[in-house]
């Protein structure tokens, strides 16, 4: 059986960064799973904790006034779910919904975030690797609305 900094240093998120820094996630962090069907992210709800996903795939998804999900993007192994925990007011902007078994590493966003403002270095470091995987969202979204719509959105 791996260790917990094996499993978090396998991650995208922390691959390559320092044992060091790695330890400091790993006080925070604990091995999860998730049936299908299983809400992980609410939207709305307190959002406090960052998976890396080990296994399985999730469905992130929005409430249309129809009240059929609207799903934007669907993730799988090795990503990383959920950054609302760093941002006030720490609420989750989606759902997140299990599609196959889950498994993942689930780590205490509030234990991160002190950790974080205690530790500059890793702090930055931790803030550089989240802000790199919402900039591959958001370009994953622009793709998926330029498939949909057809044609620039500037036309």
């Amino acid at each position: 059986m791996e260790e917990m900094s094996e499993l978090i240093a396998k991650n995208s998120l922390f691959a390559g960064l320092p044992d060091s820094t790695i330890q400091l996630a790993v006080g925070c962090a604990q091995n999860v799973t998730f049936e299908p069907g299983a809400r992980i992210l609410v939207e709305g709800e307190p959002a406090d904790t960052l998976y890396l996903l080990r296994r399985g795939r999730v469905a992130l998804q929005v409430q249309r006034p129809s009240g059929k999900p609207l799903v934007i993007e669907t993730i799988g192994p090795n990503s990383v779910l959920g950054w609302s925990w760093l941002v006030p007011p720490y609420r989750w902007q989606f759902d997140g919904v299990a599609i196959d078994p889950v498994g993942a590493v689930a780590i205490d966003g509030t234990c991160l975030r002190a950790k974080a403002d205690a530790d500059s270095v890793f702090g930055y470091a931790l803030l550089q690797r989240i802000s790199g995987v919402l900039l591959s969202r958001l370009q994953s979204t622009r793709v998926r609305l330029l498939d949909l719509y057809g044609h620039s959105l500037d036309d």
